[in-house]
C-alpha cells in the first residue's frame, strides 16, 4: 500500500477571502459547486467551515463510489481540511492571494491506496481522474465568485 495523491489548482479572479468564504459555506455555496460525480450531499453538523460534518457520495469511476462523511477543520488561515471518517482520504483546500483581486486555489487529496496490481493502477489513474473532478469544482467556484460579491 502506498499513499496516492491528486492535486489541481486554479487562479480565480476574486479576492482570497471571498473565495475561501464560498468554499467554507457548506450549507449554501458548496453544494452548487459539485459536479455530477457527487450525490446525496447533506450537511449533518455546522455548515460554515471548521466543525462542519458533511456527507456525500463521490463516484470517481463507473465502478467506484465512495461514501464520504467529512469532518472539516481550518488549521491555518486560508485552509480547509476535509477528513473522511469512512476512509483514509483527506482533501486540503488552500486559498492564497495571487495579485490584485485574484487568488490561487490548490486542492490536494491523499489516501492510502490498495496494494498489488490494483494499487498500481490506482496510483497510475486515480489522481488524473480525481484531478478532473476537482477541476470541474474549481471552474464552478470561479463562475460563482468572479463577478464580485453576489447579490443573492
Amino acid at each position: 500500500m502506498g499513499q496516492v495523491e491528486a492535486t489541481t489548482e486554479r487562479i480565480i479572479a476574486a479576492g482570497a477571502e471571498d473565495v475561501f468564504d464560498a468554499l467554507a459555506d457548506y450549507s449554501g455555496t458548496r453544494a452548487k459547486l459539485l459536479p455530477e460525480h457527487f450525490s446525496e450531499y447533506e450537511v449533518r453538523e455546522g455548515g460554515d467551515g471548521k466543525g462542519t460534518l458533511v456527507h456525500w457520495k463521490l463516484q470517481a469511476t463507473s465502478k467506484r463510489v465512495r461514501d464520504c462523511l467529512l469532518e472539516v477543520d481550518e488549521p491555518t488561515d486560508g485552509q480547509l481540511v476535509e477528513k473522511d471518517r469512512n476512509s483514509s482520504m483527506v482533501t486540503t483546500w488552500t486559498v492564497t492571494p495571487a495579485g490584485e483581486g485574484s487568488s490561487k486555489v490548490v486542492v490536494t487529496t491523499t489516501w492510502q491506496g490498495a496494494g498489488g496490481i490494483g494499487g498500481f493502477f490506482e496510483r497510475a489513474f486515480a489522481p488524473k481522474g480525481l484531478g478532473r473532478i476537482y477541476d470541474a469544482v474549481l471552474a464552478r467556484l470561479a463562475a460563482e465568485v468572479e463577478g464580485g460579491p453576489s447579490a443573492g
